[in-house]
């Protein structure tokens, strides 16, 4: 049964590609981008300013440094932006020399070790890969990705998700819970059938898994074990991904994005892009800080 629970539109900016919501607690602050249109957007949401900053690159997240930094990972690299003036500095390459990829779903574990996910331009199969940013450095975790999402971790750090949308499977991989590193190999959680493909999520503080069912209009909730527990309307086709918000994370926001849609697609769909918050009833957890050394 698809749930429909209390919406409203936190921006009416439609994105082209809207991805990588990410909430700080400490400032009451939501950020996302739009990868295609290389902004990033920035939501106080108890005052409900919104600002949109031109990033001059495509880029897909960010994580938190610490008050005064955040990490956004772009098309060529990661960077260090400093929130005080918007100036970018480059931290380290990432898949710079290949002009045929760009970042695309990315996560910061309890560690502080930041996984990244690099995709084609347009989804060429194989063509991407997962990282891990882990004290500084970078390591290659899974090659040959074609459609990098949904990556997440467990409540206590011991597991990973991610998924390659074009193989419809969310995996599991068990972790070091103090490195956020693999000390396993993936293992299928479950096969998505049916309208729609899995794209980002977020764990809740009970490890269940919120993922964006894009091209489906809905967040799907999994248990660990994979079953699917609700189902929530989102008022967008292409939902991308959620982030808890709110003093008490309970709230969800979700993305999205008109992509890929002609003219009379979007005309059927006419909040395509738009950034929501869904009365989730969620017991969400805080993301943690990015650790650079």
């Amino acid at each position: 049964m698809m749930e429909e629970v209390p919406t409203t539109v936190l921006c009416a900016e439609q994105c082209h590609l809207g991805e990588g919501p990410t909430y700080d607690v400490a400032t009451d602050t939501a950020w996302w981008f739009d990868i295609r249109e290389g902004k990033l957007f920035e939501a106080h949401l108890g005052g409900g300013a919104i600002r949109i900053h031109a990033l001059g690159r495509m880029a897909s997240a960010l994580g938190r440094i610490d008050a005064e930094r955040q990490l956004v990972v772009a098309e060529d690299g990661c960077y260090i932006r400093t929130l005080a003036d918007g100036a970018m500095t480059l931290f380290c390459p990432l898949e710079a020399d290949n002009p045929a990829t760009r970042s695309n779903d990315c996560r910061v574990h309890q560690s502080g070790t930041f996984w990244i996910g690099t995709m084609g331009r347009t989804a060429e199969r194989g063509l991407g890969a997962i990282y891990a940013l882990h004290r500084g450095k970078i390591s290659t975790l899974f090659p040959g990705i074609s459609i990098p999402n949904s990556i997440c971790f467990s409540p206590d750090g011991a597991k990973g998700y991610f998924t390659d949308t074009a193989r419809a499977v969310l995996y599991a991989v068990p972790l070091n819970p103090d490195t956020g590193l693999p000390r396993g190999e993936p293992e299928v959680l479950l096969r998505h059938t049916g309208v729609g493909g899995l794209d980002g999520s977020v764990c809740d503080a009970d490890g269940q898994i919120w993922n964006a069912c894009w091209g489906a209009s809905r967040v799907d909730v999994y248990s660990p074990q994979g079953e699917r527990l609700r189902s929530l309307h989102v008022p967008a086709k292409q939902a991308s991904c959620p982030a808890f918000v709110g003093a008490d994370l309970s709230r969800l926001l979700v993305t999205s994005a008109w992509q890929d849609m002609d003219a009379e697609a979007r005309a059927a769909d006419p909040q395509a892009g738009c950034t929501f918050v869904l009365q989730a009833s969620a017991r969400g957890r805080a993301e943690p800080d990015v650790k650079l050394a």
